[in-house]
């Protein structure tokens, strides 16, 4: 059965929890508010003021404007403690880094970052807020020492209806302060977290970049996945088949007594062993070729070009090496292309760059042909700009009917 609660015992429930432990907290929030908040608005407008006085100096200028720089986050720390310490709120970081030494780049790019500015907004605005908390709650919990003992004396001396005013103010602040105070710290809260804490823009920027950072795991678990798998088959499907083509074609060879049919089957499953040795050769070199970790683009897209069933010029140009992952995204991309001028271009000759230029890999495929080709036309070049896509990469193909046509790839190369 539920209890049944009698208007005395809500009012000590209310009390308890109005008068708990956060109460005292929030007043020490907003006492400790004050100074804080005139102490970082000091530095911030000296330093301005500074800057602004002795303009006609240079120097000065920008040793000001760098300090206040320096000066802002350790400020915003502060105010961030204190909110941790006395209302367990966390507010969420800015990280930011400017990337530079130089003294007139960094002041640029701390100008035209939209978290520096709002949080000089707060620095400048927290006295105002503080100033305004400090005499509602610290006057009213004064006042409150003041009225309690003066309600008492009265009331001791037999006090009559007339000096009942003293008794309804000290009621009054007794109940309103704690109010006032979780309305001063809600409001600084709120400030706090629209200026000191990242905007929308700051939050969706860490999310793309989280989220691209996850793709890339998952692209580089995928490529380890592959060569796994490549080395697996190399080692132990293919070997086995290697095996049984050999001992085939020895028995074929010396067992020539055995009677047609049965030389017959002999003859067809050595022919069999060998087209499924064919067939797993180009399954594992599709999945991830073993040259490319060993020797490279270079050697890797020689083999491609070789096998191909159009002449191909080749040029590779990649003094350093690139990650696994780019690699095998070149790799596949001018594999792939040259697949398709062999099936569908009628192309006569084809062309394949490949070159490093800083921090991008470019890679060209050209070929002769009858043109025509179109992303959206078909499964293999959606699929080239898909596979090029999951590194940050970009994909432009030039194919007007009649020929001739060019992919032309970018891929970041960290």
């Amino acid at each position: 059965m539920n209890e049944v609660l009698t208007p005395w015992d809500r009012v000590r429930a209310w009390a308890r929890a109005h008068w708990s432990a956060l109460t005292w907290l929030r007043t020490i929030h907003v006492v400790t508010g004050l100074p804080i908040a005139l102490l970082s608005s000091g530095v911030v407008i000296g330093l301005v003021a500074a800057s602004i006085v002795l303009v006609w100096t240079v120097v000065v200028p920008i040793a000001a404007l760098l300090l206040l720089v320096w000066a802002v986050p350790l400020l915003t720390h502060l105010q961030r403690a204190r909110f941790q310490a006395f209302l367990g709120v966390d507010i969420p970081r800015t990280h930011r880094r400017f990337g530079t030494r130089n003294p007139l780049k960094l002041l640029v790019r701390a100008a035209r970052d939209g978290g520096t500015w709002r949080q000089l907004g707060y620095h400048l605005l927290a006295p105002l807020i503080g100033l305004v908390g400090f005499l509602g709650v610290v006057c009213g919990w004064a006042a409150c020492l003041v009225a309690l003992p003066t309600t008492v004396q009265i009331w001791r001396a037999g006090g009559e209806w007339y000096m009942m005013p003293p008794v309804v103010i000290a009621l009054a602040l007794f109940v309103t302060v704690p109010w006032v105070a979780r309305g001063i710290t809600a409001l600084d809260l709120i400030a706090a977290e629209a200026l000191l804490g990242p905007s929308r823009s700051d939050l969706l920027a860490q999310r793309v970049e989280s989220l691209r950072e996850s793709r890339a795991e998952v692209v580089d678990a995928a490529d380890a996945e592959r060569r796994r798998l490549e080395r697996d088959l190399h080692d132990g499907a293919q070997q086995r088949l290697v095996s049984l083509a050999m001992n085939l074609g020895i028995a074929r060879t010396t067992l020539t007594d055995l009677p047609a049919p049965a030389h017959e089957v002999i003859v067809q499953a050595h022919e069999e062993a060998k087209q499924a040795l064919k067939e797993l050769r180009d399954l594992v070199r599709g999945l991830h070729p073993a040259v490319l970790n060993d020797q490279g683009l270079d050697a890797a897209l020689s083999g491609v070009a070789a096998r191909a069933p159009v002449p191909v010029k080749l040029q590779v140009e990649v003094e350093e090496r690139v990650s696994p992952t780019i690699e095998a995204v070149a790799f596949f991309v001018v594999s792939e292309a040259l697949t398709n001028i062999a099936k569908h271009a009628r192309a006569s000759r084809a062309e394949v760059r490949v070159l490093r230029r800083d921090r991008l890999l470019h890679v060209s495929v050209h070929d002769d042909g009858r043109g025509g080709a179109r992303q959206d036309g078909g499964t293999g070049l959606r699929g080239l700009a898909q596979r090029v896509g999951s590194v940050d990469g970009r994909l432009s193909i030039h194919s007007p009917d009649g020929g001739p046509t060019t992919i032309t790839v970018e891929l970041p190369c960290e």
